[in-house]
């Protein structure tokens, strides 16, 4: 029993090195690139620089216009987010407190939106909305994010909400507190790990994302993602630049997730126990 107990731990610990190895290689390879001549990557991209050349950053952050890029990025994600974080717990606990068929269809409805991609509505999407929005604007970008993203954000916290005892709610209806009170002052703080997973898993999503953003924003409110496009042009790629500006687009949503990991993974078990 301890000689299999022995293997199973060098087994999980193997397999723990190859996945680290696998989701850290495509990080080595943009650093290790961003700071090589350009013929030294079309040599031989596996290869270490020499010698190390950082005008790959300097151009980047003139080609790309960085920080305005970033700040449109910052604007569009924050408010995206938040936004979602208040709609969606919101809306999660009236479904999860109200016990009617109405509320159960809703959820169900929400659930199976998940299942269909972005890509198969983007042509229908684009032709029904667009009499009625602004192209070229934060916000209508920021208003197609709540819609698409309310789903999961909804059913993470319906997942984690239906795991509070509805005797709180009580509690707080007999000392006199309206539902909302009850929701913002005694319901939500205790969401705080599933908000933090909700908040990440859409940060990542958006402040990555580059085909919404391309149908909607042109040069002046441009984010990131869009910006490290103008390294491939028609007739050449500026493999090391784009490397560089890939490297700066992926920095401040790294620092973001290593801020929030240790309640995004409590927010994933425990909203998945319902």
């Amino acid at each position: 029993m301890k000689t299999r107990t022995r293997w199973g731990k060098r087994a999980t610990f193997a397999v723990g090195i190859t996945l680290a190895f696998a989701y850290f290689f495509p990080f080595f390879l943009v650093f290790v690139n961003s700071v090589k001549l350009k013929y030294d990557i079309l040599e031989n991209p596996l290869s270490f620089p020499a010698p190390i050349t950082w005008d790959n950053f300097q151009q980047a952050l003139t080609k790309m216009e960085f920080f305005r890029s970033l700040t449109n990025s910052l604007i569009i994600t924050v408010f995206s987010v938040s936004l979602l974080i208040v709609f969606s717990s919101m809306l999660a606990y009236y479904l999860a407190r109200t016990k009617t068929k109405s509320s159960k269809y809703i959820f169900l409805g929400l659930v199976a939106s998940m299942i269909v991609p972005f890509q198969a509505l983007m042509i229908p999407f684009m032709a029904l909305f667009a009499p009625f929005v602004s192209w070229n604007n934060r916000a209508s970008l920021v208003f197609f994010y709540i819609g698409f993203g309310v789903a999961l954000s909804t059913f993470l916290y319906h997942g984690f909400i239906s795991t509070i005892p509805t005797e709180i709610d009580e509690a707080a209806s007999i000392d006199g507190a309206s539902d909302m009170e009850a929701f913002w002052k005694i319901i939500f703080p205790m969401m705080r790990p599933i908000t933090a997973t909700v908040a990440i898993i859409n940060a990542l999503w958006i402040w990555n994302d580059f085909l919404l953003p391309r149908l909607v924003l042109t040069r002046e409110t441009q984010t990131l993602p869009l910006s490290t496009y103008l390294f491939f042009g028609q007739y050449s790629i500026e493999y090391g630049q784009a490397m560089a500006g890939l490297a700066l687009a992926v920095i401040p949503i790294v620092i973001f997730y290593l801020i929030l990991q240790r309640q995004f993974i409590s927010g994933i078990s425990q909203g998945a126990i319902k």
